[in-house]
């Protein structure tokens, strides 16, 4: 048995080391999710740069009806509708619903498994290791 996997885990009956890994693979996931959102988030604001540029150029073209367009309706205003702007999405996000569910299954993996990780990943591993050395 390697020293990477407790002993008291080797008692953990299939289906709670099914769910455990299940709500691993759900927070790696949403951590997959909030990725996209920062690259939303960054993306986004690049592509209102360019309208900034735009702004600038148009003004000094002489359009100034078009570039205060931009400037008063378009930059200000926010992608997700209203004044809501990409970051908030990122901020709510972290703050709000990826914090609570990586609370919740930090507390179930601290209840029913010591706060190990990885339950599955280590069985498996054990078992190679133990196949490898017969």
């Amino acid at each position: 048995m390697t020293e990477d996997f407790p002993d008291d885990l080797a008692d953990l009956d299939d289906e709670t080391e099914s769910a455990l890994h299940q709500l691993e693979l759900g927070i790696e996931g949403l951590r997959k999710a909030h990725g996209y959102l920062v690259q939303f988030h960054h993306v986004t604001g690049h592509a209102m740069e360019h309208f900034s540029e735009a702004e600038n150029d148009l003004r000094n073209a002489g359009h100034e009806d078009i570039a205060d367009h931009i400037r008063d309706e378009i930059l200000p205003c926010g992608v997700l509708g209203g004044d809501r702007w990409t970051y908030e999405l990122v901020e709510s996000f972290e703050t709000g619903f990826l914090h609570d569910i990586e609370s919740f299954e930090r507390a179930t993996r601290e209840e029913i498994a010591g706060g190990e990780r990885h339950v599955r990943e280590r069985r498996m591993q054990r078992e190679w290791q133990e196949r490898a050395e017969e």
